[in-house]
Protein backbone atom coordinates (compact mmCIF):
# COMPACT_ATOMS: atom_id res chain seq x y z
CA UNK A 1 0.00 0.00 0.00
CA UNK A 2 1.07 3.43 -1.00
CA UNK A 3 1.40 6.01 1.72
CA UNK A 4 2.92 9.45 2.02
CA UNK A 5 5.87 8.70 4.17
CA UNK A 6 7.34 12.00 3.50
CA UNK A 7 5.09 14.55 2.99
CA UNK A 8 7.78 17.77 3.21
CA UNK A 9 9.39 16.18 0.13
CA UNK A 10 6.72 17.61 -1.83
CA UNK A 11 6.12 21.00 -2.87
CA UNK A 12 2.29 22.65 -1.80
CA UNK A 13 0.87 25.53 -1.55
CA UNK A 14 -0.09 26.92 1.97
CA UNK A 15 -3.63 27.97 2.77
CA UNK A 16 -3.92 31.85 3.00
CA UNK A 17 -6.73 33.05 5.20
CA UNK A 18 -8.41 36.47 4.76
CA UNK A 19 -10.44 38.04 7.07
CA UNK A 20 -12.86 40.71 4.93
CA UNK A 21 -16.31 40.94 4.86
CA UNK A 22 -16.70 37.62 3.34
CA UNK A 23 -17.68 34.96 5.17
CA UNK A 24 -14.61 32.07 6.21
CA UNK A 25 -17.38 29.37 5.25
CA UNK A 26 -16.55 30.82 1.17
CA UNK A 27 -12.81 30.97 1.33
CA UNK A 28 -11.75 27.24 0.39
CA UNK A 29 -8.43 26.89 -1.36
CA UNK A 30 -10.03 25.24 -3.60
CA UNK A 31 -11.86 27.84 -4.71
CA UNK A 32 -9.56 29.65 -7.16
CA UNK A 33 -9.30 25.70 -9.33
CA UNK A 34 -11.72 25.58 -12.50
CA UNK A 35 -13.85 22.90 -12.63
CA UNK A 36 -12.56 21.19 -15.41
CA UNK A 37 -9.38 21.30 -14.31
CA UNK A 38 -9.75 20.11 -10.94
CA UNK A 39 -9.08 16.68 -9.18
CA UNK A 40 -9.59 14.16 -12.09
CA UNK A 41 -6.72 11.58 -11.68
CA UNK A 42 -4.43 9.29 -8.95
CA UNK A 43 -1.96 11.92 -9.13
CA UNK A 44 -4.35 15.16 -8.70
CA UNK A 45 -5.79 13.40 -5.77
CA UNK A 46 -2.53 12.83 -3.58
CA UNK A 47 -1.53 15.87 -4.55
CA UNK A 48 -4.43 17.50 -2.80
CA UNK A 49 -4.23 15.57 0.06
CA UNK A 50 -0.57 17.04 0.52
CA UNK A 51 -2.13 20.65 -0.11
CA UNK A 52 -4.20 19.42 3.12
CA UNK A 53 -1.80 18.81 5.15
CA UNK A 54 0.35 21.68 3.99
CA UNK A 55 -2.40 23.85 5.10
CA UNK A 56 -2.20 22.40 8.88
CA UNK A 57 0.85 23.91 9.22
CA UNK A 58 -0.49 27.85 9.36
CA UNK A 59 0.61 29.63 12.41
CA UNK A 60 -3.29 29.85 13.00
CA UNK A 61 -3.80 26.66 13.83
CA UNK A 62 -1.44 24.50 15.89
CA UNK A 63 2.41 25.92 15.11
CA UNK A 64 0.71 29.43 16.46
CA UNK A 65 -2.56 30.65 17.81
CA UNK A 66 -4.71 27.08 18.02
CA UNK A 67 -1.65 26.47 20.33
CA UNK A 68 -0.90 29.74 22.25
CA UNK A 69 -4.10 31.60 22.66
CA UNK A 70 -6.12 28.81 24.99
CA UNK A 71 -3.16 28.70 27.68
CA UNK A 72 -1.98 32.34 27.28
CA UNK A 73 -5.67 33.41 27.97
CA UNK A 74 -6.11 30.93 31.15
CA UNK A 75 -3.16 30.66 33.92
CA UNK A 76 -0.54 29.17 32.66
CA UNK A 77 2.00 32.30 31.85
CA UNK A 78 2.52 35.57 32.94
CA UNK A 79 2.58 38.97 30.52
CA UNK A 80 6.01 40.86 31.20
CA UNK A 81 6.37 43.74 32.02
CA UNK A 82 7.77 45.59 28.26
CA UNK A 83 4.89 46.51 27.12
CA UNK A 84 5.14 44.44 23.78
CA UNK A 85 2.57 41.77 24.67
CA UNK A 86 1.32 40.34 21.36
CA UNK A 87 -1.55 39.61 21.93
CA UNK A 88 -3.01 41.77 24.59
CA UNK A 89 -6.94 41.38 24.24
CA UNK A 90 -6.27 37.48 24.80
CA UNK A 91 -4.09 38.03 27.77
CA UNK A 92 -6.55 40.68 29.46
CA UNK A 93 -10.06 38.51 28.52
CA UNK A 94 -10.81 41.92 26.53
CA UNK A 95 -12.25 39.38 23.66
CA UNK A 96 -14.16 41.04 20.88
CA UNK A 97 -15.53 39.39 18.16
CA UNK A 98 -13.52 41.04 15.30
CA UNK A 99 -10.52 39.88 17.51
CA UNK A 100 -8.20 39.03 14.38
CA UNK A 101 -6.46 36.07 15.76
CA UNK A 102 -9.65 34.82 17.13
CA UNK A 103 -10.73 35.37 13.43
CA UNK A 104 -7.47 33.92 12.61
CA UNK A 105 -8.48 30.44 14.38
CA UNK A 106 -12.01 29.97 13.12
CA UNK A 107 -10.68 31.04 9.00
CA UNK A 108 -8.30 28.32 9.15
CA UNK A 109 -10.21 25.73 10.49
CA UNK A 110 -12.77 25.84 8.11
CA UNK A 111 -10.19 26.39 5.29
CA UNK A 112 -8.99 22.78 6.03
CA UNK A 113 -12.48 21.28 6.33
CA UNK A 114 -13.12 23.62 2.82
CA UNK A 115 -10.59 21.73 1.45
CA UNK A 116 -11.24 18.23 2.68
CA UNK A 117 -14.90 18.91 1.29
CA UNK A 118 -13.61 19.11 -1.83
CA UNK A 119 -11.51 16.21 -1.66
CA UNK A 120 -14.80 14.13 -0.98
CA UNK A 121 -16.85 15.87 -3.67
CA UNK A 122 -14.77 14.94 -6.38
CA UNK A 123 -12.67 11.66 -5.12
CA UNK A 124 -15.83 9.15 -6.09
CA UNK A 125 -15.10 10.58 -9.69
CA UNK A 126 -11.29 9.85 -9.26
CA UNK A 127 -12.23 6.50 -8.27
CA UNK A 128 -14.97 5.65 -10.91
CA UNK A 129 -11.87 6.44 -13.48
CA UNK A 130 -9.40 4.63 -12.16
CA UNK A 131 -7.96 0.99 -13.10
CA UNK A 132 -5.42 0.24 -10.87
CA UNK A 133 -6.38 -1.98 -7.87
CA UNK A 134 -3.32 -0.48 -5.82
CA UNK A 135 -4.28 3.05 -6.74
CA UNK A 136 -7.73 2.35 -5.42
CA UNK A 137 -6.75 0.41 -2.15
CA UNK A 138 -4.51 3.57 -1.59
CA UNK A 139 -7.01 6.45 -2.91
CA UNK A 140 -9.25 4.38 0.24
CA UNK A 141 -6.24 5.02 2.76
CA UNK A 142 -6.22 8.63 1.43
CA UNK A 143 -9.58 9.39 1.67
CA UNK A 144 -9.73 7.97 5.31
CA UNK A 145 -7.23 10.53 6.28
CA UNK A 146 -9.22 13.48 4.99
CA UNK A 147 -12.01 12.07 7.05
CA UNK A 148 -10.22 12.20 10.22
CA UNK A 149 -8.48 15.46 9.69
CA UNK A 150 -12.11 17.32 8.86
CA UNK A 151 -13.36 15.79 12.35
CA UNK A 152 -10.36 16.76 13.67
CA UNK A 153 -10.68 20.03 12.62
CA UNK A 154 -14.42 20.14 13.63
CA UNK A 155 -13.50 18.89 17.30
CA UNK A 156 -10.89 21.77 17.65
CA UNK A 157 -13.91 24.45 16.37
CA UNK A 158 -16.47 22.99 18.92
CA UNK A 159 -13.45 23.35 21.77
CA UNK A 160 -13.16 27.07 20.90
CA UNK A 161 -16.33 28.01 19.91
CA UNK A 162 -18.80 25.66 21.74
CA UNK A 163 -19.95 25.68 25.66
CA UNK A 164 -18.64 22.27 27.30
CA UNK A 165 -20.79 19.09 27.08
CA UNK A 166 -23.60 19.11 29.64
CA UNK A 167 -24.02 16.92 32.61
CA UNK A 168 -26.71 15.37 33.55
CA UNK A 169 -25.97 16.67 37.87
CA UNK A 170 -22.95 18.45 38.99
CA UNK A 171 -20.55 15.74 39.41
CA UNK A 172 -20.31 15.76 35.53
CA UNK A 173 -20.12 12.11 35.58
CA UNK A 174 -23.12 11.90 33.08
CA UNK A 175 -23.47 13.29 29.97
CA UNK A 176 -27.28 15.39 29.19
CA UNK A 177 -27.43 14.34 25.28
CA UNK A 178 -31.08 15.73 25.73
CA UNK A 179 -29.37 19.29 26.58
CA UNK A 180 -26.80 19.14 24.19
CA UNK A 181 -29.48 19.07 21.28
CA UNK A 182 -30.55 22.43 22.50
CA UNK A 183 -27.14 23.97 22.34
CA UNK A 184 -25.52 25.88 20.07
CA UNK A 185 -22.90 23.76 18.09
CA UNK A 186 -21.07 24.90 15.16
CA UNK A 187 -21.48 25.37 11.01
CA UNK A 188 -21.50 22.15 9.57
CA UNK A 189 -20.69 22.33 5.81
CA UNK A 190 -20.04 18.78 4.52
CA UNK A 191 -20.37 19.50 0.58
CA UNK A 192 -18.04 21.74 -1.42
CA UNK A 193 -19.68 22.47 -4.64
CA UNK A 194 -23.87 22.37 -3.30
CA UNK A 195 -24.87 25.48 -0.99
CA UNK A 196 -25.95 24.60 2.29
CA UNK A 197 -27.31 26.51 5.15
CA UNK A 198 -25.28 28.70 6.98
CA UNK A 199 -26.28 28.69 10.58
CA UNK A 200 -25.03 26.32 13.71
CA UNK A 201 -25.73 22.65 14.04
CA UNK A 202 -26.71 21.79 17.42
CA UNK A 203 -23.91 21.04 19.76
CA UNK A 204 -25.14 17.23 20.06
CA UNK A 205 -25.27 17.06 15.90
CA UNK A 206 -21.93 18.65 15.71
CA UNK A 207 -20.40 16.11 17.73
CA UNK A 208 -22.01 13.37 15.95
CA UNK A 209 -20.39 14.76 12.37
CA UNK A 210 -16.90 14.21 14.31
CA UNK A 211 -17.94 10.90 15.55
CA UNK A 212 -19.45 10.03 11.77
CA UNK A 213 -16.21 10.91 9.79
CA UNK A 214 -14.01 9.42 12.93
CA UNK A 215 -16.35 6.40 11.64
CA UNK A 216 -16.12 6.29 8.19
CA UNK A 217 -12.21 7.15 8.98
CA UNK A 218 -11.54 3.81 10.79
CA UNK A 219 -13.57 1.88 8.25
CA UNK A 220 -11.18 3.05 4.89
CA UNK A 221 -7.72 2.91 7.57
CA UNK A 222 -8.42 -0.33 8.97
CA UNK A 223 -6.16 -2.99 7.46
CA UNK A 224 -8.58 -5.47 8.17
CA UNK A 225 -7.08 -7.30 11.20
CA UNK A 226 -9.44 -8.35 13.68
CA UNK A 227 -6.90 -6.83 16.64
CA UNK A 228 -7.25 -2.92 17.27
CA UNK A 229 -4.24 -2.04 19.01
CA UNK A 230 -2.00 -3.35 15.61
CA UNK A 231 -2.43 -1.81 11.97
CA UNK A 232 0.25 -1.46 9.32
CA UNK A 233 -0.06 1.52 9.04
CA UNK A 234 0.73 2.80 12.52
CA UNK A 235 3.92 3.79 12.95
CA UNK A 236 5.88 6.67 15.31
CA UNK A 237 6.80 10.14 13.79
CA UNK A 238 3.91 10.23 11.63
CA UNK A 239 3.79 12.68 9.43
CA UNK A 240 0.07 11.09 7.98
CA UNK A 241 -2.89 10.19 9.72
CA UNK A 242 -3.02 6.79 10.72
CA UNK A 243 -5.77 4.59 12.40
CA UNK A 244 -4.12 4.53 16.21
CA UNK A 245 -4.36 8.48 14.84
CA UNK A 246 -8.14 8.25 14.16
CA UNK A 247 -8.56 6.26 17.97
CA UNK A 248 -6.90 9.22 19.34
CA UNK A 249 -8.80 11.67 18.48
CA UNK A 250 -12.06 9.35 19.21
CA UNK A 251 -10.42 9.22 22.79
CA UNK A 252 -10.10 13.03 22.96
CA UNK A 253 -13.15 13.58 21.74
CA UNK A 254 -14.79 10.85 23.72
CA UNK A 255 -13.81 12.72 26.74
CA UNK A 256 -15.06 16.12 26.18
CA UNK A 257 -18.47 14.26 25.33
CA UNK A 258 -18.37 12.71 29.30
CA UNK A 259 -18.29 9.15 27.31
CA UNK A 260 -15.65 7.69 29.69
CA UNK A 261 -16.19 4.38 28.40
CA UNK A 262 -15.03 5.00 24.90
CA UNK A 263 -12.80 7.06 25.87
CA UNK A 264 -11.12 4.34 28.02
CA UNK A 265 -11.96 1.79 24.98
CA UNK A 266 -10.31 3.89 22.32
CA UNK A 267 -7.57 5.21 24.56
CA UNK A 268 -6.13 1.59 25.43
CA UNK A 269 -6.57 0.87 21.85
CA UNK A 270 -3.67 3.17 21.54
CA UNK A 271 -2.07 2.72 24.55
CA UNK A 272 -1.47 -1.21 23.56
CA UNK A 273 -0.04 -0.54 19.81
CA UNK A 274 3.50 -2.21 19.92
CA UNK A 275 4.16 1.05 17.80
CA UNK A 276 4.46 3.37 20.61
CA UNK A 277 5.75 3.58 23.40
CA UNK A 278 6.40 6.96 26.08
CA UNK A 279 9.38 8.74 25.86
CA UNK A 280 11.60 8.37 28.81
CA UNK A 281 14.80 8.92 30.74
CA UNK A 282 17.46 6.82 28.91
CA UNK A 283 19.95 8.31 26.97
CA UNK A 284 20.75 7.77 23.03
CA UNK A 285 24.67 7.08 22.86
CA UNK A 286 24.86 8.60 19.66
CA UNK A 287 22.78 12.23 20.51
CA UNK A 288 23.25 11.96 23.97
CA UNK A 289 20.30 13.03 24.79
CA UNK A 290 16.98 11.55 26.52
CA UNK A 291 13.91 9.86 24.48
CA UNK A 292 12.18 12.61 26.27
CA UNK A 293 14.61 15.56 25.46
CA UNK A 294 14.64 14.38 21.74
CA UNK A 295 10.87 15.34 21.43
CA UNK A 296 11.35 18.53 21.71
CA UNK A 297 14.74 19.43 20.51
CA UNK A 298 14.30 16.78 17.21
CA UNK A 299 10.84 16.61 17.50
CA UNK A 300 10.93 12.88 16.99
CA UNK A 301 10.34 10.18 19.36
CA UNK A 302 8.41 6.44 20.04
CA UNK A 303 5.58 8.21 21.50
CA UNK A 304 4.41 10.46 18.91
CA UNK A 305 1.20 9.82 16.67
CA UNK A 306 1.19 12.59 14.46
CA UNK A 307 3.24 15.23 13.68
CA UNK A 308 2.85 17.90 11.11
CA UNK A 309 5.95 17.58 8.76
CA UNK A 310 7.95 21.18 8.54
CA UNK A 311 11.37 21.24 6.79
CA UNK A 312 13.63 24.62 7.43
CA UNK A 313 12.18 25.79 3.70
CA UNK A 314 8.97 24.71 4.31
CA UNK A 315 7.97 25.43 7.42
CA UNK A 316 4.77 27.49 9.38
CA UNK A 317 4.45 29.25 12.60
CA UNK A 318 7.52 29.68 15.48
CA UNK A 319 5.80 28.39 18.38
CA UNK A 320 8.93 29.37 20.63
CA UNK A 321 8.73 33.22 19.63
CA UNK A 322 6.58 34.82 22.54
CA UNK A 323 8.32 33.24 25.17
CA UNK A 324 12.28 33.64 24.11
CA UNK A 325 12.42 36.33 20.97
CA UNK A 326 16.16 35.36 20.82
CA UNK A 327 15.75 36.76 17.12
CA UNK A 328 15.51 40.46 18.16
CA UNK A 329 19.24 40.62 18.63
CA UNK A 330 20.80 37.04 18.66
CA UNK A 331 22.32 37.79 22.02
CA UNK A 332 19.69 38.13 24.80
CA UNK A 333 16.29 36.87 25.22
CA UNK A 334 13.09 39.35 24.97
CA UNK A 335 10.40 36.97 26.51
CA UNK A 336 6.36 38.53 26.09
CA UNK A 337 5.42 35.38 28.63
CA UNK A 338 6.86 33.67 31.15
CA UNK A 339 5.48 30.36 33.25
CA UNK A 340 3.52 31.03 35.93
CA UNK A 341 4.90 30.63 39.88
CA UNK A 342 2.68 27.96 40.31
CA UNK A 343 2.99 25.61 37.14
CA UNK A 344 7.23 25.44 38.23
CA UNK A 345 5.89 24.69 41.54
CA UNK A 346 4.19 21.62 40.31
CA UNK A 347 7.24 19.96 38.98
CA UNK A 348 9.39 17.62 41.52
CA UNK A 349 13.08 17.54 41.16
CA UNK A 350 13.94 14.58 39.15
CA UNK A 351 11.23 15.02 36.39
CA UNK A 352 12.57 15.45 33.20
CA UNK A 353 9.98 18.07 31.67
CA UNK A 354 11.21 20.56 34.22
CA UNK A 355 14.65 20.26 32.28
CA UNK A 356 13.12 20.06 28.72
CA UNK A 357 10.24 22.50 29.03
CA UNK A 358 12.45 25.33 31.20
CA UNK A 359 15.67 27.20 31.26
CA UNK A 360 17.50 29.86 32.52
CA UNK A 361 20.64 31.54 32.71
CA UNK A 362 22.37 28.59 34.81
CA UNK A 363 22.01 26.14 32.04
CA UNK A 364 25.23 25.77 30.03
CA UNK A 365 24.61 28.05 26.77
CA UNK A 366 21.31 29.64 27.12
CA UNK A 367 21.40 33.06 26.54
CA UNK A 368 20.44 35.69 29.15
CA UNK A 369 17.85 38.00 29.07
CA UNK A 370 17.49 40.77 28.27
CA UNK A 371 15.47 43.34 30.35
CA UNK A 372 17.16 45.48 32.96
CA UNK A 373 14.55 43.95 35.49
CA UNK A 374 14.63 40.50 36.90
CA UNK A 375 12.15 37.54 36.20
CA UNK A 376 12.53 35.27 38.97
CA UNK A 377 10.99 31.85 37.30
CA UNK A 378 12.89 30.09 34.00
CA UNK A 379 12.04 30.54 31.03
CA UNK A 380 9.89 28.55 28.68
CA UNK A 381 12.37 26.40 26.67
CA UNK A 382 10.15 23.53 24.98
CA UNK A 383 9.87 25.80 21.71
CA UNK A 384 12.94 27.18 21.65
CA UNK A 385 13.39 25.16 18.06
CA UNK A 386 14.03 21.70 16.14
CA UNK A 387 17.85 21.61 17.00
CA UNK A 388 18.86 20.94 13.27
CA UNK A 389 17.32 23.57 12.09
CA UNK A 390 18.81 25.99 14.51
CA UNK A 391 22.04 24.79 13.97
CA UNK A 392 21.94 24.88 9.59
CA UNK A 393 19.72 27.65 9.09
CA UNK A 394 19.67 30.17 12.36
CA UNK A 395 15.59 29.33 12.38
CA UNK A 396 14.89 29.69 15.89
CA UNK A 397 11.87 28.96 17.98
CA UNK A 398 10.13 26.74 15.03
CA UNK A 399 9.08 22.67 16.61
CA UNK A 400 7.13 20.75 14.06
CA UNK A 401 3.37 20.61 16.16
CA UNK A 402 2.84 17.21 18.01
CA UNK A 403 -0.89 17.15 18.19
CA UNK A 404 -1.70 13.58 18.75
CA UNK A 405 0.89 12.09 21.71
CA UNK A 406 0.91 8.71 23.33
CA UNK A 407 0.95 10.81 26.76
CA UNK A 408 -2.28 12.47 26.14
CA UNK A 409 -3.89 8.80 26.06
CA UNK A 410 -2.91 8.17 29.13
CA UNK A 411 -4.28 11.09 30.48
CA UNK A 412 -7.13 10.65 28.73
CA UNK A 413 -7.97 7.09 30.05
CA UNK A 414 -6.95 8.14 33.86
CA UNK A 415 -9.39 11.05 34.26
CA UNK A 416 -12.06 8.26 32.05
CA UNK A 417 -11.50 6.02 34.89
CA UNK A 418 -11.81 8.49 38.01
CA UNK A 419 -15.14 9.22 36.33
CA UNK A 420 -15.92 5.66 35.99
CA UNK A 421 -14.92 5.19 39.81
CA UNK A 422 -12.72 1.91 39.14
CA UNK A 423 -9.52 2.54 41.13
CA UNK A 424 -7.25 2.22 38.09
CA UNK A 425 -6.54 5.94 37.20
CA UNK A 426 -3.31 5.59 39.73
CA UNK A 427 -1.97 3.04 37.50
CA UNK A 428 -1.88 5.00 34.58
CA UNK A 429 -0.54 8.22 36.34
CA UNK A 430 1.87 6.88 37.60
CA UNK A 431 2.96 5.04 34.58
CA UNK A 432 3.65 8.35 32.60
CA UNK A 433 4.99 10.00 35.79
CA UNK A 434 7.39 7.62 35.96
CA UNK A 435 8.45 7.85 32.83
CA UNK A 436 9.44 11.07 32.82
CA UNK A 437 11.35 10.05 36.09
CA UNK A 438 9.03 11.30 38.63
CA UNK A 439 7.46 9.33 41.08
CA UNK A 440 4.31 7.07 41.61
CA UNK A 441 0.96 9.72 41.61
CA UNK A 442 -1.78 8.57 43.61
CA UNK A 443 -5.35 9.07 43.17
CA UNK A 444 -7.88 10.42 46.51
CA UNK A 445 -11.14 12.13 46.80
CA UNK A 446 -9.75 15.13 44.89
CA UNK A 447 -8.69 12.98 42.32
CA UNK A 448 -9.41 16.25 40.02
CA UNK A 449 -6.87 18.52 41.44
CA UNK A 450 -4.86 15.83 40.68
CA UNK A 451 -5.62 14.92 37.20
CA UNK A 452 -5.45 18.93 36.47
CA UNK A 453 -2.08 19.27 38.16
CA UNK A 454 -0.65 16.09 35.39
CA UNK A 455 -2.41 17.26 32.70
CA UNK A 456 -0.57 21.04 33.25
CA UNK A 457 2.90 18.97 33.92
CA UNK A 458 2.53 17.27 30.88
CA UNK A 459 0.49 19.10 27.99
CA UNK A 460 1.96 22.88 29.27
CA UNK A 461 1.67 25.01 26.80
CA UNK A 462 -0.17 22.69 24.41
CA UNK A 463 -3.41 24.34 23.93
CA UNK A 464 -5.28 22.75 26.13
CA UNK A 465 -5.90 24.15 29.72
CA UNK A 466 -8.47 26.81 28.80
CA UNK A 467 -10.84 23.84 27.73
CA UNK A 468 -10.06 21.43 30.44
CA UNK A 469 -11.45 24.77 33.05
CA UNK A 470 -14.43 25.48 30.68
CA UNK A 471 -15.52 21.25 31.09
CA UNK A 472 -14.61 21.35 34.67
CA UNK A 473 -16.25 23.98 35.10
CA UNK A 474 -13.45 25.89 36.91
CA UNK A 475 -12.40 29.59 37.32
CA UNK A 476 -8.82 30.62 38.35
CA UNK A 477 -6.93 33.62 39.84
CA UNK A 478 -3.40 35.14 38.23
CA UNK A 479 -1.08 36.16 41.15
CA UNK A 480 0.60 39.70 40.44
CA UNK A 481 4.18 39.59 40.93
CA UNK A 482 7.16 42.45 40.20
CA UNK A 483 7.96 41.24 36.56
CA UNK A 484 4.41 40.85 35.10
CA UNK A 485 2.26 43.51 33.11
CA UNK A 486 -0.01 45.38 35.46
CA UNK A 487 -3.09 44.78 32.98
CA UNK A 488 -4.62 41.24 33.52
CA UNK A 489 -1.87 40.02 35.99
CA UNK A 490 -4.67 39.70 38.83
CA UNK A 491 -7.62 38.40 37.06
CA UNK A 492 -9.78 36.62 38.94
CA UNK A 493 -11.99 34.40 36.10
CA UNK A 494 -15.26 32.86 37.18
CA UNK A 495 -16.19 29.39 36.13
CA UNK A 496 -19.71 30.98 34.01
CA UNK A 497 -17.53 33.95 32.37
CA UNK A 498 -18.79 33.89 28.95
CA UNK A 499 -15.20 33.74 27.63
CA UNK A 500 -14.49 30.61 28.10
CA UNK A 501 -16.09 30.11 24.56
CA UNK A 502 -14.81 32.48 21.99
CA UNK A 503 -17.29 34.72 20.38
CA UNK A 504 -17.98 33.88 16.90
CA UNK A 505 -16.11 36.51 14.17
CA UNK A 506 -18.25 39.78 13.71
CA UNK A 507 -17.83 38.95 10.05
CA UNK A 508 -19.34 35.70 10.24
CA UNK A 509 -22.28 36.74 11.72
CA UNK A 510 -22.43 39.57 9.09
CA UNK A 511 -21.50 37.92 6.04
CA UNK A 512 -24.83 37.81 3.00
CA UNK A 513 -26.85 34.90 3.93
CA UNK A 514 -25.37 34.18 7.65
CA UNK A 515 -27.88 32.65 10.09
CA UNK A 516 -25.01 32.05 12.43
CA UNK A 517 -26.62 32.53 16.27
CA UNK A 518 -24.32 34.69 18.14
CA UNK A 519 -22.21 33.36 21.59
CA UNK A 520 -22.74 34.82 24.74
CA UNK A 521 -18.69 36.40 24.51
CA UNK A 522 -19.95 37.87 21.37
CA UNK A 523 -21.87 40.34 23.71
CA UNK A 524 -19.86 40.76 26.48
Amino acid sequence: MKKILNIMKYAAVSAVVCVTAVSCLEKYPGSAIPVEESMQTFADAEQHLIGIYSSLKSSNLYSGSLTLLPDIQADLTMAVLTNNNPHPDIWEWNIRPTNEEIEGVYGGLYSVIGNCNFYLDKIGEVMAAETDDDNLETLDSYTGEVYAIRALCYSELIKCFCEAYPATDDTGNTPDDEAAKNMLGVVLRTKYFEPEPVRRASLYDSYQQVLNDLTRAEELLDDGDDDPTVNEGDVYDNYYISLAAVYAIRARVALYMRDWRSAVTYSTYVIENPAFSLSGTETNPTTGYTGFDSLWYFDTGNEIIWRIGFTPTSAGGALGTDFLNYTRDYTYLYPDFVPAEWVINLYSTNDIRYLAYFADSSVEGFPTVGYTFEIAVPLLAKYWGNRNFTSSYQLYHVCMPKPLRLAEQYLIRAEAHCRLGDGLAANDLTTLSQSRGAGAVSVGADWLETISNERVKELYMEGFRLNDLKRWHQGFERTPNSYSQTEGNDLEISADDPLFVWPIPQHEIESPGSEIEENASNNR
